[in-house]
């Protein structure tokens, strides 16, 4: 990272949900390295404390915050850290998110309301209830993570793709109301990528080739390449850009 230069992101204080693993601490190693003060955020304090000191080692700056997204008194107690430290927030990553794999006529009204919370209802109450931060921020950005999943559609993810799908609805509605408060707010559909999250089903040599094989770039996502789709929309670059999906999947969802 080093000082000897300024980054993309210099001296934004960003927010990113789910920081401990995956896409959420690759977005928080690459706004580190751009200069951000980066507020990382998990439910599992130990993998969220690994990835602050990730960027700290590489010359960054972060805070942990315990952040179980289903749990208000959490949300509150992040934004109001947020406040007291820098009374505003640049940049809002709803990035934390679940899956689960089980045929659409046997999910339970549980099962359903779990991924329903997690993926779709904690980005609406951070987008609400952080508006009073972003808003005294200088053209603030909301990023949330959807799916290449919430228009390309297999079996036994109904629950999920419909919470992405659901996403990208919530990014572009609330993208028109922002725009007053000059806060934009834009969405990413990764494709396929080697996480925690898809180890189950691409430890299958068949599914991962078969995968490999639907998508023109031949590779999987790595979760840099969502850092990086999070870094341009965060970045001034997109200064002019709301209500928009960037789909990062290689050309999967282009190709039979």
């Amino acid at each position: 990272m080093g000082t000897d230069h300024m980054g993309r992101l210099e001296k934004k204080i960003a927010l990113v949900t789910g920081a401990g693993s995956g896409f959420g601490r690759a977005i928080c190693l690459e706004f580190g390295r751009q200069g951000a003060h980066v507020f990382a955020s998990d439910r599992d304090d130990d993998s969220n404390q690994e990835t602050v000191d990730l960027i700290k080692e590489a010359g960054g700056s972060a805070t942990p915050l315990h952040l179980d997204v289903c749990e208000v008194k959490d949300i509150a107690a992040a934004l109001s850290t947020i406040e007291q430290a820098h009374g505003r927030l640049d940049v809002l990553v709803n990035n934390a998110g679940i899956t689960q794999r089980e045929d659409f006529r046997h999910i339970t009204d549980e099962q359903w309301h779990e991924i329903l919370d997690i993926n779709l209802t904690a980005a609406m109450r951070l987008s609400r209830d952080g508006l009073k931060l972003l808003t005294a921020a200088d053209g603030a950005s909301i990023i949330n993570i959807s799916s290449i999943m919430e228009g390309v559609h297999v079996r036994q993810l109904s629950a999920y793709s419909t919470t992405k799908a659901a996403i990208a609805g919530l990014s572009r509605s609330i993208a028109v109301e922002y725009a007053a408060f000059n806060v934009r707010v834009n969405y990413i559909c990764p494709g396929y990528a080697a996480t925690a999250m898809t180890e189950r089903i691409l430890r299958n040599e068949a599914v991962r080739q078969g995968l490999v094989n639907r998508t023109p770039l031949k590779r999987f996502a790595a979760p840099e390449d969502i850092a990086k789709a999070a870094l341009f929309l965060a970045s001034d670059e997109a200064s002019f850009i709301t209500g928009e999906g960037l789909t990062v999947d290689g050309g999967m969802n282009i190709q039979l």
